[in-house]
């Protein structure tokens, strides 16, 4: 049976304040791939090939966008299609040699690992990924913060037949916003207490903003939450203290979990590998 899809997306949000033509651009660019995402979603094709031969129409457009990453892959967590961005970013010149592979093969083994063991949750228990800040890899091969959403997609007959992807490079705070000072100070006060519990109500009282606005401005402002924020500052430096000789139990005490259990799951779930891999990786 022919499919048809028709993707709608979405116009530019009304903003309160004015952005520079190229952040602006960007911004639509992450919106409409997570509308793009999700519209595939509830389509119900009758296999991956329908999906395939839809988004194949757009691919020029997607190989245009540099800070994102956008992919399909199968039920075998393979890529079937991807931007160059990302082929490029696995060490690539084409996206045709990326494709066929899974993240574990294309990824360094730190990363790549954690990668293919998200897609599984992904593609056998329909689990969707909104949101996951993350470690990634930057042009040149870098490591850097990203925002991942993944997502089942379906037949027909409502079984998992691949999965859809994108994972876009965090961006610099926006120093423009009125309340960019107000927010430095939320940013500049957990990389000082990192160590030790933070609240909100911290926070809160900090700015003098309400839980609600000081949750919209640092999405704003940092394109992260104040929770994000916090795991974010305790994994940079983790990942700094994991180069030293410190045992990984006093690391975690030092950036703020209760236990070496708690941070693990932190950190793999950020980092794609357990504390200790990353430090034999940097062997």
């Amino acid at each position: 049976m022919d499919q048809t899809f028709e993707i709608d997306f979405p116009a530019a949000a009304d903003q309160t304040i004015t952005e520079s033509p190229v952040a602006a651009s960007a911004t639509l660019s992450v919106d409409q791939l997570a509308t793009l995402c999700e519209g595939l979603v509830f389509q119900r094709p009758q296999d991956i090939n329908a999906v395939l031969n839809a988004i194949a129409l757009i691919t020029p457009l997607l190989n245009a966008i540099s800070n994102v990453v956008f992919f399909i892959k199968d039920s075998e967590a393979r890529y079937l299609i991807a931007n160059l961005t990302l082929a490029k970013r696995c060490g690539f010149k084409t996206v045709a040699s990326l494709l066929g592979k899974t993240s574990s093969e294309v990824f360094p083994s730190k990363l790549g690992f954690g990668y293919t063991e998200q897609d599984q949750r992904v593609l056998q228990q329909g689990m969707r990924i909104q949101d996951q800040l993350e470690m990634h890899l930057y042009a040149g091969r870098e490591t850097g913060w990203c925002l991942t959403q993944k997502l089942p997609l379906y037949d027909v007959q409502g079984r998992i037949i691949g999965m859809a992807g994108i994972s876009y490079d965090l961006q610099q705070a926006k120093a423009n916003h009125p309340a960019y000072r107000r927010l430095v100070a939320v940013d500049d006060y957990i990389r000082q207490h990192y160590s030790q519990p933070i609240m909100m109500s911290e926070l809160t009282q900090l700015t003098g903003l309400s839980v609600a606005q000081l949750e919209r401005y640092c999405k704003r402002i940092f394109h992260l939450t104040p929770r994000q924020m916090i795991h974010k500052v305790r994994l940079e430096k983790a990942s700094e203290l994991l180069a030293t000789d410190m045992p990984i139990t006093e690391i975690a005490l030092h950036c703020g979990y209760t236990d070496h259990s708690a941070f693990s799951r932190q950190f793999k779930a950020l980092t794609g590998t357990t504390p200790r891999c990353f430090r034999l990786s940097l062997k």
